[in-house]
């Protein structure tokens, strides 16, 4: 009905429109997408009338965008870090190159946190990213700009990493879809920061998009041919799948207790799936979650079972440069003169506390283990887990420094390697977004994303922010 070129120029426009109040592309390729647009119209006007084109390019003229933080031909790839302000790629990240083949048309990068490691999506490069709805509370991070660019309807689909979070925080906080894949199926090559030693097994890219059903396809092709590791050919009979409920993390002293709206919201879910699947939804209370954020910082300083140590935070600040100092740092941001941001400076003073305590980390590495082995027993072949994505709707901009742990409720499933989707639940008493996570064993990501796609259909999906 319409062609690429008048789909990509109402894209093209409607991030004009949006982007200089909510700051989510940071860089745009308009020209060339606009140009791709063309070349894609010719396509069709020549090509074959059969499906051959459909199969060949299943994302054809889909407008995308990218967080910065990936390689995009000609695009910057900084990841927020001042000193890295000149870097233009040269090349696509894997992931990135599979979406181009497949016929999508990136309109520009995106937004994320210093050195995509802090869940408010702010840096010294490009500035701080808005919500769309509500400019003064967060999108989250460190994918942020994906979240805020997608809910604004600036974008249709968009890539995203997620070692903490990165994906499922900014999906909730923007009322999106997010799923963090089950650990090693989709390449993380061609991404600044990537990950080193154990930590590899805990970082994930994955898809973000508007509308559920766009998840599995967006993640055949960013997979690749370890596609065929996951079941997504499988018919999945939701009222076969044995679902579980737990309502908070059984509290934490670190992390503040979840909103009542936000356990309402998990409560009706429930109630849908009792009611309207007859399922029965199975409480549980699994202790171990209530040492989330202890398991995931042992976890991830933790050595590799060739005894390489992690990546130190401090080293990537510098990037081959000069080392960076916290202590030194903390005294220049308070007086205005340093290039990082507070959330930076304290991560790297937080990682030379957690090398005090080898003997104390290693406990939490084993438990971390056994929690792994206590959650695949327990969802098994069948089972969902509904979970809060965080214990509070969308912050205040600057308030996650006051609340610096609350990101454990998402961080606790990349080191236990199990595929989550973020599931948006419509908006809360203040017009933000409500959502769940949906959470399975490892390689059971169909069940997640068929759960998503049912709850979309239940609860209406991403809601427009209207006031833009």
């Amino acid at each position: 009905q319409v062609t690429c070129t008048e789909v990509v120029e109402a894209y093209v426009e409607r991030i004009r429109e949006v982007n200089p109040l909510i700051n989510a592309v940071v860089k745009d390729r308009f020209e060339e997408a606009l140009q791709e647009a063309r070349q894609v119209d010719k396509l069709l006007a020549e090509g074959p009338g059969d499906d051959s084109l459909e199969e060949k390019f299943p994302l054809l003229g889909v407008p995308i965008t990218i967080k910065e933080a990936f390689s995009l031909h000609g695009m910057p790839n900084t990841s927020g870090l001042v000193n890295r302000r000149n870097v233009i790629a040269t090349s696509d990240a894997t992931v990135v190159s599979r979406l181009k083949q497949a016929g999508a048309i990136p309109l520009g990068v995106t937004n994320c946190s210093e050195l995509c490691m802090w869940y408010e999506s702010s840096n010294r490069v490009y500035g701080r990213t808005n919500n769309p709805y509500d400019l003064q509370r967060i999108v989250g991070g460190s994918s942020g700009g994906e979240g805020s660019v997608l809910a604004a309807a600036c974008s249709v689909i968009g890539v995203g990493s997620d070692i903490g979070g990165s994906i499922r925080m900014p999906a909730f906080f923007n009322g999106v879809f997010g799923h963090k894949p089950t650990t090693g199926v989709v390449p993380n090559d061609g991404q600044f920061p990537n990950a080193r030693g154990l930590r590899t097994t805990f970082l994930c890219t994955g898809p973000m998009c508007r509308y559920a059903e766009d998840l599995e396809p967006m993640l055949r092709v960013m997979a690749g041919p370890a596609v065929s590791k996951l079941k997504l050919d499988e018919k999945v009979s939701l009222e076969k799948i044995k679902f579980h409920c737990m309502d908070h993390d059984g509290g934490s002293v670190f992390v503040s207790p979840v909103d009542k709206e936000i356990l309402e919201a998990q409560k009706k879910v429930v109630e849908h799936l009792e009611g309207e699947l007859g399922v029965q939804v199975r409480r549980v209370a699994i202790h171990k979650m209530k040492y989330s954020f202890q398991i995931w910082s042992a976890m991830m300083s933790a050595k590799d079972s060739d005894g390489q140590e992690a990546q130190l935070f401090t080293d990537l600040l510098g990037d081959h440069g000069k080392p960076v100092w916290p202590l030194w740092e903390l005294m220049k941001w308070l007086v205005g003169m340093s290039s990082h941001t507070l959330p930076a400076i304290a991560l790297g003073l937080t990682e030379k506390v957690m090398k005090l305590n080898p003997g104390g980390n290693a406990k939490l590495v084993s438990m971390g283990e056994s929690l792994r082995e206590e959650l695949e027993a327990l969802l098994g072949p069948d089972g969902v887990l509904l979970y809060p994505p965080h214990p509070t709707v969308a912050p205040r901009h600057h308030s996650p420094i006051c609340r610096p742990f609350n990101f454990a409720y998402t961080a606790i499933f990349n080191v236990l390697g199990l595929p989550v989707t973020q599931c948006p639940l419509g908006l809360g008493s203040e017009g933000l977004p409500l959502g769940v996570q949906l959470v399975a064993a490892a390689y059971n990501d169909h069940l997640t994303l068929a759960v998503a796609r049912y709850l979309e259909k239940a609860f209406g999906g991403w809601v427009s922010p209207g006031k833009l």
